[in-house]
């Protein structure tokens, strides 16, 4: 088994881990059904569908 011969310094191992803090900004799709941008795996806000299927009814 690999056993490092020198202690990591705190420099080190926080430049490591500070690859997983950076932000990203959320994807956009656009909805199968009335085409607006919307965020994935969500329901469209404008018309209430997901995945082809009415989930919320929208007022016009």
């Amino acid at each position: 088994m690999a056993v490092p011969k020198r202690k990591s310094s705190k420099a080190r191992k926080n430049k490591r881990r500070s690859n997983v803090w950076k932000l990203e900004a959320p994807a956009f799709s656009k909805c199968t059904h009335c085409g607006e941008l919307k965020t994935p795996h969500r329901v469209c806000p404008s018309c209430g569908y997901y995945k082809d299927r009415e989930v919320i009814k929208v007022e016009a």
